[in-house]
């Protein structure tokens, strides 16, 4: 059986790994070359400008905000999202009542649509999405206000996303509502896998829901629930935060600013002024980003593996 064996392993991997230097690293590495140029993106002439472009972000006010916005996405929306998602997915597995002649675990009444509302947010794109939300969230025609003068609350009419200090909140609501179900999906099917006898056993030494939640369904998720972790992270750094401030917000990633994340900036920097290297440049710092966030939630989550 050892006959051969790296022979087949790298057999197996040259294609998929030679893809993938091709699609991804090499174009990190070219993006890295790029920042230390003077390229517009427009023509093939350029030239070195050593760490003028990185000088240069670190003085721009802009780029600070961007990426104060980026790590508030990274940090609430996976805290939010996960939280929402696991408290529903506990309900509609574990959280229901005993009833007479039934399981002694179950979900509340009416689990099963419930999981389809959830997950209907899924077969929606995120461009529809936030056109949707854009309309509900208008001042004077929106849904929201529109329901808040049909309650008598005329005196309570926000700008939302035309406020400063509202709209980067309206803007994470949006994919909070928008990624919960997944998960709620996600730590179903990881709940469903948890035997009942574990359960049954809570039951029996008098643990309550939130006891069982914390002392068997947490740690026995604990994998997913880290892996879930690190990808909303990445989302939230990258195409979904970019895809719902470019489509909802004025400017986009106004007003004044306000929503601006890394990912549109280096979007703006590079199609709109024709700034490729600076572009590029804010790139690598949000590529030094995500890999930071990724590591720091893999060590503080790290811990002792539970099996069943």
């Amino acid at each position: 059986m050892r006959h051969g064996k790296y022979r087949f392993i790298v057999g197996f991997l040259a294609l998929p790994l030679g893809l993938y230097a091709l699609f991804v690293v090499w174009p990190f590495i070219q993006s890295i070359y790029y920042s230390f140029t003077d390229w517009t993106g427009l023509s093939p002439d350029f030239e070195m400008v050593g760490f003028d472009n990185y000088e240069r972000m670190l003085d721009d006010d802009i780029f600070w905000k961007s990426l104060r916005h980026s790590l508030l996405f990274a940090l609430v929306l996976p805290v939010v999202t996960l939280a929402l998602a696991l408290f529903f997915a506990f309900m509609i597995n574990v959280g229901g009542r005993r009833r007479k002649g039934g399981p002694a675990i179950s979900g509340v009444r009416g689990s099963a649509f419930y999981k389809i509302v959830y997950f209907f947010p899924q077969v929606l794109s995120i461009a529809i999405v936030s056109l949707l939300f854009a309309f509900a969230y208008n001042p004077d025609s929106g849904a929201i206000n529109s329901l808040l003068r049909g309650i008598g609350l005329d005196g309570v009419q926000p700008l939302w996303l035309g406020d400063p200090n509202l709209a980067l909140w309206c803007v994470m609501a949006v994919l909070v509502w928008s990624t919960v179900g997944f998960f709620v999906v996600l730590f179903s099917a990881g709940m469903a896998s948890i035997p009942a006898e574990l359960y049954e056993a809570a039951l029996l030494d008098g643990a309550n829901r939130a006891t069982t939640f914390f002392r068997v369904t947490l740690p026995l998720l604990w994998d997913t629930v880290q892996s879930g972790w690190v990808y909303l992270g990445i989302l939230a750094l990258g195409a979904e935060s970019f895809a719902v401030v470019q489509i909802m917000t004025t400017g986009p990633g106004g007003p004044d600013y306000s929503t601006t994340v890394m990912v549109l900036y280096v979007y703006q920097k590079a199609f709109r002024d024709g700034q490729a290297a600076y572009a590029t440049t804010i790139g690598v710092a949000l590529l030094v980003v995500t890999l930071a966030f990724a590591a720091i939630v893999m060590r503080l989550g790290r811990r002792e593996r539970l099996e069943f």
